[in-house]
């Protein structure tokens, strides 16, 4: 048996593998919640209430879906062209950094003018630490999926240092943690007395964003062409590495606003556990949405539903929420499976 490449995959592929693979995800989480001792129907249920049952419930799953959003998007521009980016959470903290640097009392501006520059010094954050792997990788052929990795590692030992050192409160009692933003650094809420801040606005503008230069632009032109054939790419007189640089600029300032947002709505100080991974789960959310940007928003409130409602699941039906790790595991592998399947089929010799 081999796998042969199909020229024009039809709509049933196309649409047919992923749904199917999400229901198989729906279809072995029911298993382990079995396995567990408790009804998966019950448990499935629980996790809907949880998620999307009541105001409060929809509104804080859409608040976690949003650093979901910008870091989904940001390994989504950087996988389409072929760039892999698995350091999203050192940029994430990157713009977190930039973001209490300057946003505890450094520039005593009002909100109308502080909040765009904070959101941009996150962003050129982001995006230049990530220019760093893009350089190696271009003019040095050094694997992109090394340095990327080991920049999560080496960023956060170095926020570390900073909160046990510099950045420490000194009003913290001890704890490891900055001090907190101004008034005027925060975002403002959606809602009054709910968390969702406008950072969820924010990132639906940046999956338009996203999808206009993707489908609309000589960019978005030239990242799906490098990440199709890069030999090819550059036969036709396209500036591969260029290409590559932009595409690291683009991708590590999207995941820099991730950590912006994080800290100028909900946390307003920085600390070590302010992301509990969302760079890493950034990769299954892009996964999930097949690299499209509007797909991203869709997977994002995915995610963020099966963590939130697990929340609410594990405490009404005494199951672990590692059940939510393991159906996102599960649903990662079998769209995995599924983006195998649409692109290719099975050939018996």
């Amino acid at each position: 048996m081999r796998l042969e490449p199909l020229t024009a995959p039809s709509i049933v592929r196309k649409v047919g593998f992923p749904i199917a693979a999400l229901c198989g995800t729906v279809f072995i989480a029911s298993m382990l919640a079995m396995l567990a001792g408790a009804n998966p129907f019950s448990v499935l249920g629980l996790i809907l209430k949880g998620a999307f049952g009541s105001q409060f419930a929809l509104l804080e799953t859409l608040n976690r879906a949003t650093p979901l959003i910008f870091t989904g998007l940001a390994v989504a521009v950087a996988f389409r062209a072929k760039f892999w980016n698995i350091g999203a959470e050192a940029q994430l903290y990157a713009g977190a950094l930039m973001t209490v640097l300057l946003g505890t009392g450094a520039l005593p501006w009002p909100s109308i003018a502080l909040l765009p520059l904070l959101a941009l010094v996150a962003i050129l954050a982001g995006a230049l630490l990530l220019l760093v792997p893009a350089i190696l990788k271009t003019r040095f052929g050094v694997d992109e999926v090394v340095t990327t990795l080991l920049f999560n590692f080496i960023f956060l030992l170095f926020i570390s240092m900073l909160l046990e050192g510099p950045l420490k409160d000194p009003m913290g009692m001890g704890w490891p943690k900055s001090a907190r933003l101004v008034q005027d650094a925060r975002l403002p809420r959606i809602f009054e007395s709910l968390r969702l801040h406008w950072g969820f606005g924010l990132a639906l503008i940046s999956a338009v964003g996203i999808w206009v230069i993707q489908t609309r632009s000589t960019l978005g032109y030239e990242m799906r062409a490098v990440g199709l054939n890069r030999q090819a790419a550059a036969f036709a007189g396209i500036p591969v590495n260029r290409v590559l640089l932009k595409t690291a600029l683009l991708s590590g300032g999207l995941a820099a606003l991730a950590g912006f947002s994080e800290v100028a709505g909900v946390k307003a100080s920085l600390t070590l556990d302010l992301s509990p991974g969302y760079g890493y789960t950034g990769i299954i959310v892009a996964m999930l949405a097949l690299l499209n940007p509007l797909g991203v928003v869709v997977a994002a409130l995915f995610v963020a539903g099966i963590f939130v409602g697990a929340d609410s699941m594990s405490r009404a039906a005494n199951v672990p929420t590692y059940l939510a790790d393991m159906m996102l595991a599960i649903a990662l592998l079998l769209m995995v499976l599924a983006i195998l399947l649409t692109r290719f089929r099975i050939v018996r010799d």
